[in-house]
């Protein structure tokens, strides 16, 4: 397992955050997400999101936790109140470097994250997921997530995706 050390990320931490969020998108959601979408993603302009959702942090009940390691920033999540039910934890990002894949920071960076979620007092957490995508459904249920049967439209892109919302308790 690679040595990584989780930290709740800072303002200037943004623009390394919106180079993971991107490159990993354009790597995850190939063949799921339209390419002219995936192509057309752009760093710089995903940076002032990132650094305003970070500004936004009211910690330990939402913000963004980073991934670092020797080589900087090659992960994140982004979690807060779930918009559905009220008390209940939403992690809205999960995302790691490709590079990194399979070596156990993603693990790492949940683990982190559930940990987190579970100092600000919340008893239950979901996230959604692309069905499509097994890669993250393989790597959320190893964790212990479970679909609980909702499911929404997404249309990024302009594609018709099926999301699948996941659940598992806390603490």
């Amino acid at each position: 397992m690679a040595a990584m050390q989780p930290r709740q990320a800072r303002p200037d931490d943004a623009s390394a955050v919106a180079g993971v969020y991107v490159r990993s998108w354009q790597v995850a959601f190939a063949g799921l997400v339209p390419q002219h979408y995936l192509n057309a993603m752009d760093p710089h302009r995903e940076e002032l999101k990132w650094k305003a959702r970070i500004e936004e942090t009211r910690w330990p009940s939402s913000g963004v936790l980073v991934a670092e390691t020797e080589a900087g920033i090659v992960g994140f999540a982004g979690f807060g109140p779930s918009q559905e039910t009220p008390g209940v934890a939403e992690i809205g990002t999960l995302y790691a470097m490709p590079e990194v894949w399979g070596t156990g920071i993603g693990k790492q960076l949940m683990l982190a994250t559930l940990t987190t979620l579970g100092q600000a007092d919340y008893a239950q957490a979901t996230l959604w997921v692309l069905e499509d995508n097994e890669r993250a459904r393989h790597f959320y249920e190893a964790a212990g997530w479970r679909a609980d049967g909702a499911a929404v439209e997404d249309t990024t892109g302009g594609a018709s995706l099926n999301k699948l919302r996941y659940r598992r308790p806390l603490g």
